[in-house]
């Protein structure tokens, strides 16, 4: 945290370039305001890409299964294969982009609890996170990135033990 408190403040700029206090708190929590709606514009872009992505991969399993369902004779493992290496970079590539997005909200939950250091209460930063039990219990809180992680590794996984069920 002390990183972060390092390189989030101004040291060019100060209270008295606001002429007076009641103008740098505004600011202050003006830019604070900021930062709490570009975190909650993150969040639903990664809730936008996670739609995107188990709507493509129920779309890849239905496809799969109506076509596959239907075939009588054995299918060539070499047609098959770079069908299943394509499924499986894109899942791992919904799998990086969950992680991706975990870390930049990790990232700018940080800087919003350095920026309530400058305000009358720590609501979103230390008041939240204790109302939630610091997540020390899952039944009471489970962030949801952990369980977006697993998602992506279901339908891999999904998808090589049905490739080798058609294989074999």
């Amino acid at each position: 945290m002390d990183d972060i408190r390092e390189s989030l403040w101004n040291r060019a700029v100060d209270q008295s370039d606001y002429g007076n206090t009641a103008n740098y708190q505004s600011a202050v929590f003006e830019q604070y305001k900021l930062c709490v709606e570009m975190a909650d514009r993150v969040s639903a872009r990664r809730n936008l890409s996670n739609t995107f992505f188990l709507t493509l991969n129920s779309a890849i399993v239905t496809v799969l299964t109506t076509t596959l369902h239907d075939v009588r004779s054995p299918v060539s493992v070499w047609l098959l294969l770079p069908g299943l290496v394509i499924i499986i970079s894109m899942c791992a590539a919904w799998y990086v982009l969950v992680r991706s997005y975990r870390q930049l909200n990790g990232a700018k939950f940080a800087v919003i609890g350095a920026l309530e250091e400058r305000l009358p209460a720590y609501a979103y930063s230390l008041a939240e996170w204790k109302a939630l039990g610091e997540g020390r219990d899952w039944r009471r809180y489970l962030p949801l990135t952990h369980v977006e992680q697993w998602v992506p590794v279901i339908f891999a996984v999904a998808y090589l033990l049905g490739f080798f069920a058609i294989v074999l």
